[in-house]
């Protein structure tokens, strides 16, 4: 399994970032996938999720409205887009798949990619 997230980067408030994901190495159609974010000093945290087909999505409170969380599964490649950025949103954000290899639940995570919203 390899998640491979891009996009991150410095952005000002109100801006607007996207990132990518892409995925290899299971069949990405299959599962559930999320993204997760982690600032300084915090605990790492659910952002949003969606489900495999893409049919259903769930957001952390925090980013309901700004964030959207989609897929395209001939692409193998799950997306953030990220609108209204705020300082708070500063964080590491992490790609992640659970996946039951041999009846236990395993996360896989990728390399995450770093987002600073800054004046």
């Amino acid at each position: 399994v390899q998640l491979v997230e891009s996009g991150g980067g410095l952005v000002q408030p109100g801006g607007s970032l996207r990132l990518s994901c892409a995925a290899s190495g299971f069949t990405f159609s299959n599962y559930a996938m999320s993204w997760y974010r982690q600032a300084p000093g915090k605990e790492r945290e659910l952002v949003a999720a969606i489900t495999s087909a893409g049919g259903s999505t769930n957001y952390a409170d925090s980013v309901k409205g700004r964030f959207t969380i989609s897929r395209d599964n001939a692409k193998n490649t799950v997306y953030l887009q990220m609108n209204s950025l705020k300082p708070e949103d500063t964080a590491v954000y992490y790609c992640n798949v659970r996946r039951t290899v041999v009846g236990v639940k395993v996360d896989y995570w990728g390399q995450g990619t770093q987002v600073t919203v800054s004046s």
